[in-house]
């Protein structure tokens, strides 16, 4: 290791014990975090199940930036790439849409077989893998309308896939060693003011109820629910509510999914955390960037993501919380995305963990809100970028801004060549 990036770390580790901050411990714990990386990210939403498809369900990507993943194989290959250059063991996050398999199949027909190339590849690089039903770009769901659909064939087809996604979901549970968190979100909604606010959400709930009556053990996985405020197509009014989730995991035990971005321009996710998890179990949570609303841009070290670190750190609620990554930017290098938004994701837990959070919950419950703030905003400007250096290459990931050089020798040996 560079003898400076050891130095350093030795001088903050002085700073911040000086408040009893044990840095070491603080690494050991950081370590064991996981994040869920998108797969999603690596080739715009495309997946591999239907050629050519277009994508709809109010998802969209803009850019047109070279090299995106156009088989399996190229995605694994990039994911490798880019978790190579992230501190600490992880997680990959699928859709049901990059199913590995040469086998014409529709969603409703899925099975774990069709997943074994990643299961497979995933055991050889000890990463976990979660799940996720794809109710999105699909002719059955061209009308905005999958679990909620009037149509009862149409839902059946939806409940069916869903189903399906649960038993794959489980089968990566039982392969890997640990849970895969399977999360719901459905597009369903109307572009205009609806008449009948009630039919659609009470269909949505008993096709959730239906999809979910099959019991499977939480140690192989774990369902999640996700809402949304509108979207593309359904700006007036969407079924799976914050509300109508909410209440549907707290009363059926379900994860509750908080996206960065699905909320009103001026909500945040942070201020919810503690309130959720004092009455469910786990969360999810997609970590995200809106700009005006959800256009879901690579995640930088902003004041919401520091705020969501805080949460987390603060509350002691990352045992029961996890996170997963939810942003598609066609405009800059895929690998890129992946590797600027999961590493500010870790350096923000780090800078929360490197609080005197006891310290400052004693002197708050003393009243002295002039210390609380004096030195909440002091350690603002600690030395916790000396020890992220020495903890990305501890765990033989560049420090810095070296890991773009990597990206960009790949993008010319690999991403340009495709």
């Amino acid at each position: 290791m560079d003898q400076t990036v050891t130095n350093t770390y030795n001088e903050a580790k002085k700073l911040y014990a000086a408040h009893g901050i044990n840095v070491d411990e603080v690494l050991e714990k950081l370590s064991q975090i996981k994040i869920s990386l998108h797969c999603w990210q690596g080739d715009d939403v495309r997946g591999f199940l239907f050629k050519d498809k277009e994508l709809s369900g109010g998802i969209a990507v803009t850019g047109s930036y070279p090299g995106r993943a156009g088989t399996p194989d190229e995605l694994r290959k990039d994911l490798e790439k880019a978790l190579s250059l992230i501190p600490g063991k992880h997680k990959v996050n699928l859709h049901a849409i990059y199913a590995d398999t040469d086998e014409k199949v529709d969603l409703d027909e899925l099975e774990p077989k069709h997943f074994q190339g990643w299961v497979d590849w995933a055991k050889d690089q000890g990463l976990g893998l979660d799940f996720n039903p794809t109710c999105f770009s699909h002719p059955k769901a061209a009308d905005g309308f999958t679990l909620s659909h009037s149509d009862e064939e149409i839902r059946r087809f939806w409940i069916t896939h869903c189903k399906a996604s649960r038993k794959i979901a489980e089968h990566f549970g039982r392969e890997l060693g640990q849970p895969c968190v399977t999360n719901f979100w459905v597009p369903d909604g109307y572009k205009d003011t609806p008449v009948d606010r009630l039919s659609p959400r009470v269909r949505l709930k008993e096709s959730l109820d239906e999809i979910f009556s099959e019991e499977i053990d939480p140690q192989y996985n774990i369902d999640a629910v996700e809402s949304k405020l509108f979207g593309i197509g359904s700006e007036s009014y969407v079924v799976g509510s914050h509300e109508f989730y909410m209440g549907y995991g707290l009363t059926r035990g379900k994860a509750i999914c908080l996206d960065a971005g699905h909320f009103h321009p001026t909500e945040v996710i942070s201020n919810k955390l503690s309130s959720i998890l004092m009455f469910s179990e786990q969360l999810l949570l997609h970590v995200s960037r809106p700009v005006r609303w959800d256009s879901d841009h690579v995640v930088t070290m902003d004041d919401e993501l520091m705020d969501i670190a805080r949460e987390l750190v603060r509350g002691d609620l990352l045992p029961r919380t996890n996170i997963g990554l939810d942003f598609f930017d066609g405009s800059i290098n895929h690998i890129a995305a992946w590797v600027i938004g999961t590493r500010n994701t870790i350096k923000a837990l780090l800078r929360a963990m490197l609080e005197p959070i006891e310290e400052l919950k004693r002197i708050e419950q003393e009243g002295d809100y002039t210390s609380r703030l004096a030195l909440v905003e002091e350690f603002k400007s600690y030395p916790f970028g000396a020890v992220w250096d020495y903890y990305c290459a501890s765990q033989g990931t560049p420090v810095r801004e070296q890991w773009l050089a990597e990206v960009k020798a790949y993008e010319q040996e690999v991403l340009l060549k495709r």
